[in-house]
Formats: C-alpha cells, structure tokens, sequence
C-alpha cells in the first residue's frame, strides 16, 4: 500500500488526509445519528400525560432537555407553553433550528472530500503525463517500460482520488436522509404537543408521538 501511495507523487498525500477526514466523519456520524437517542418515539405523548397530571416540575423539565435533543425541543415548548401557542411554536421553532444545525455536522465537509478529490486525482494525472512527455522529449519514445511506468504512475491519483470520493459521496447523501428522516420525527412530536397544550386536537389513543 506504501509503494502505491508513493508511487503516485506527492498529490497523494492530500487524497490520503481527505480519505482519514472522510473515515472520521462516517464514524463520527454513525454514532451520533441515532434516531431512537435524538427523537425517542413517543416522547411528545409521555410529556402530555406529565403535563394533564400535574407532574412537570423544573427538575423533569431539565431531566427532558438534557435527555434527547427531541427533549430539549419539547422541554423549550413546554417552558413557554403558558405565553400561548405562537410563542410556544416560535421558541420550539428557534431551539429546533439549532438542533438541525448541529444533525448537520461535518456534513457539509464531507461532501466537499467527495467533490475535491475527484479533481486532486484528475490533477495528479494531469502532472504525471506532462512528466510523461517530458521523459519522452529526453529519452524517445523507444524506452515502452519508461512510458507504461510514467502512465501507471500518473493514473494512480485518478483511481486513488475515486476510491475516496465514491464512499464519501455516498455516505454524505446517506447522512443528509438521515437527517431529513430525524428532521421530521421531531416535528410531528414538536407539533404534536403544541396541539395537545392548547386543546386545538383531542390525542388519538396509540398514535402520542407517532412518527
């Protein structure tokens, strides 16, 4: 594997971090990205029957908004569900922003690894074939060896480049469903709970929460 990374040149060296970057980031995101950690189903149902009981205390509102980031949302509405429905919705609407933004992590790296090296490789081919002409304009075109060395050499960072972009560019676009996915979970429970507050539905019997 070393001999191919040199043997590409030094536009390797970029192609390889972009590779690392990428890796972390997939990892990273994974991990994070759990949709049952961030919205847990049928949170929004559970903080309605606190509510009707009387039961949400300023500890359990805190224990709600350090739970999930789904919690943290209904843990904004519920602070400022008394100032009525339009602020209720504006202030859920504020902490749900912030939410979506940190989903959206290192996403948008990502996608710049996928579209950046691409052209780092069709870069490193560029390079090597002028180095293949050059050896040409010394030597001849006689020495074949030279020539298919200088080839593999220069088409190496092109295929190395793809190799990175390919999963990167999958797994961006895999990331940004995920995203849109949790996105939505949020907002039905968010809504949910701003019409269970302020009586404009009646909650339909095992549907709380539902996604």
């Amino acid at each position: 594997m070393w001999e191919i990374v040199k043997s590409g040149g030094w536009l390797m060296l970029p192609i390889v971090l972009c590779s690392l970057v990428a890796m972390a980031i997939i990892v990273e995101r994974f991990w994070t990205l759990q949709g049952r950690k961030l919205a847990p189903p049928g949170l929004s149902g559970q903080v309605r029957k606190m509510l009707a009981g009387g039961r949400l205390e300023q500890k359990q509102v805190q224990a709600l908004a350090d739970g999930s980031p789904l919690g943290r949302i209904l843990a904004t509405g519920v602070v400022n569900a008394r100032h009525g429905r339009d602020i209720m919705k504006e202030s859920i609407q504020e902490v749900a922003s912030q939410v979506v933004h940190e989903l959206e992590r290192f996403l948008n790296t990502l996608g710049t690894v996928a579209a950046i090296t691409p052209m780092l490789g069709l870069l490193g081919t560029v390079v090597g074939m002028i180095d293949v002409f050059t050896a040409i304009m010394a030597h001849g075109a006689g020495n074949t060896a030279l020539l298919a060395g200088g080839i593999s050499k220069a088409l190496i960072t092109t295929a190395a480049g793809l190799t990175v972009a390919i999963p990167a560019m999958f797994f961006h676009r895999f990331f940004v469903r995920r995203v849109d996915e949790i996105t939505v979970a949020m907002e039905q429970q968010a809504v949910h709970l701003i019409d269970m507050v302020h009586g404009d539905r009646a909650e339909t019997p095992g549907k709380a929460g539902a996604k």
